[in-house]
This record gives C-alpha cells, structure tokens and sequence, in this order.
C-alpha cells in the first residue's frame, strides 16, 4: 500500500486553512452589525492584551462579538471538525463510503438522554449547564457499547453489515421511545424536535473550553492509528496479513468515535450529513492516506459547518433556521451522489 499524494497537497492544504480562517472571520462578521476583521482581530487584542479599541470601534461591541458571537463560531467549527473526523474513521472501518457515526446509533442515544432530561424536568443541580450534555454524551457511549454487544452476537469481529443493522435496530427503538415521550406534552415536544434538528444558539464559551481539547486529543489519538487506519480501508485480510487486530482495532476505534461524537452533539444537538460529506472531499482533496484525510476532514467540517450555520441566521430575516436542515439541504443530495457512485462501482466499493 503505496502512499501517493496527490501533486501540491501542500497548498490544498494552505488553501484549507485559509479557507477556515475566512469562514471564522466570516462567521464572526456578519450579523445585525457588519465588523470587519480587522476590527475583530483589534477587540480580541483588545480582551487578550490591553491593547486599545481599533479606532471607531464602540466599546459595545466587545460583549456582541467576544462573548455571543466568537464562541457561536468556534463551537460551529469544532463540531464540524470532530464530526468531519468521525466520519473519516467510520468510512474506513465499515468499508462503508455511506458509514457515519450515526450509523452505530449515536444521535439516537444522545437524543434519549435528552429527551429523558427535557421530559423529566431534572435540574442542572451541581453540574448546572451541562446536565443535558452530560446525560446526551452517557446515552451516546451506551448506545455505541450495546451496538458493539449486539454486532458481535450477529458476526465475528464486528463486520459493517452487523454494526450497521444493530445500530438501525436501536435507533428505530429509541426513536418509538421518544415519539412517546414527546405526546405528553407539547412543550416537550417542541423542545425535542428543537434539540434534534440542532441549534448554535446561545451558546457559550464554557461548551467550547469542553469540546476544543476532547477534538484536538481524539484527533491526535486518531492519527496515532493511521496505519491501522489504513490497513483496514484496503481490506480485512490484507490488515490481518500485517498484524493488526481487527477486533480490538474496530471496539476501540469506534468508542473513541462515539466519545467524539457524543461530545459534538451533546452541546448543539443533532446535526448530520457532515460526517457524510467532509471525508469524501477530503479524500478527493488529499488522497486517501489517513494521515492527511483526518486533518483534511477537520478543516473542512469545520469550515462548512460554520458557513452552514452563518447561513442558517442570515437566511430568513430576524428569525433562525434549524441547522440540521441546512446541513439536510446540502447532504440528502450529496448522499444520493455517492450512492449512485457506489453502485456503479460495484461492491468492492470502499471508503478511501
């Protein structure tokens, strides 16, 4: 298994994290007030340093772009990256370029937990604002580890196909579960659906100081696995052949990934197909060694994620779109895409 990178990956590199760095100050940007970057970079100076206010910037601004929007903008990104990633990992170790981390029935775990807290009407108590992330991401990882139990009564070593059909199973359950829950009450209701469809929303900078080291660490803990990594996109028998231990490679791998995607969504809620589409243009960007594809995922599930957000405020004046529908808007299509591709593939098809 050669490593062929695609001529100036380099720059598409450069040309990514530009991108990003456009799609923040973008982000932070545009609102009911326009702030130039520049006048963005000076009040985070500004905060950071001492330095004074860049000039004809009101002292207003610093709370409406420092403390509402800036960690609005960076939750979007850190959720896009650690969804872009988790996609890359799920794609490979399914074998699977349809494969997502819902697929083991994450979103449907962490959307019980919520709705058993929204429903319940349980106080933050001691944990406070992160009761609800806190029940999301333990529903998250149970689920993720009843999956596993289940694919591996079904087949030996828990091959996609059984991964897949239990993780459908249960999230089918949880999903009865919740339609139940919500008939109570329609406020209840109202406030699942809200939750589901997702939200960056009010969000503050104590869920981005949570979800910015738990990304940065499983990332690094992801390309720590990239030969595996490899080894497994290219096929069982060809990783088996070189040593590595599929069984405990996919247990492990996968838990990190419900790890990383129950963090994601326990703070905004639902948001999908983002797992669908970064690591197919990552792929397509950077070639399919993991070693570039996880970066390559990050950055640009990062940057759509905070494009699809800007768009989810900004489209429909003085109200806000859920932004699990933009993100619906743009993947049902990309999905239908890569399912079509698949098929004229043929079945050996795979992710990477």
């Amino acid at each position: 298994m050669k490593d062929r990178p695609l001529p100036g990956t380099g720059a598409r590199f450069a040309l990514l994290g530009l991108a990003a760095v456009a799609a923040l100050l973008l982000g932070v940007g545009v609102g009911s007030v326009w702030v130039a970057p520049g006048d963005i970079l000076g009040l985070l100076a500004h905060r950071l340093w001492g330095a004074p206010l860049p000039a004809g910037v009101p002292a207003s601004y610093l709370p409406m772009v420092l403390d509402m929007r800036l960690p609005r903008v960076l939750l979007a990104f850190l959720t896009g990256a650690a969804l872009g990633v988790c996609g890359t990992v799920m794609q490979s170790l399914l074998r699977n370029p349809l494969a997502s981390p819902f697929g083991l029935g994450v979103s449907s775990g962490a959307s019980l937990g919520a709705a058993l807290v929204i429903v319940g009407g349980v106080s933050g108590g001691a944990l406070g604002v992160f009761l609800l992330p806190a029940v999301s991401l333990v529903f998250a990882l149970g689920t993720t580890a009843l999956v596993l139990a289940l694919a591996a009564r079904l087949g030996r070593g828990a091959p996609g196909t059984a991964v897949v059909l239990a993780g459908m199973v249960l999230s089918l359950f949880f999903n009865a579960i919740m339609d139940l829950l919500a008939t109570g009450d329609p406020a209840h209701a109202q406030r699942i659906q809200l939750w589901m469809l997702g939200s960056f929303a009010l969000k503050e900078w104590s869920a981005v100081w949570v979800l910015a080291p738990v990304t940065a660490l499983c990332l690094l803990l992801f390309l720590r696995r990239t030969r595996e990594l490899d080894a497994v996109a290219f096929g069982e028998e060809q990783a088996a052949a070189i040593g590595v231990d599929l069984r405990r490679c996919k247990r492990e791998l996968m838990l990190l990934t419900a790890l990383l995607t129950g963090c994601a969504v326990a703070f905004v809620g639902v948001v999908g197909f983002v797992d669908l589409i970064a690591p197919h243009l990552a792929r397509r960007l950077l070639g399919a060694a993991h070693r570039r594809v996880l970066p390559g995922s990050a950055l640009l599930g990062g940057t759509l994620l905070v494009l699809c957000d800007l768009a989810a405020r900004t489209l429909v004046p003085a109200r806000e779109i859920p932004i699990g529908a933009i993100t619906a808007l743009l993947g049902a299509p990309f999905f239908l895409a890569v399912y079509l591709g698949t098929r004229k593939g043929g079945p050996g098809h795979a992710a990477g």
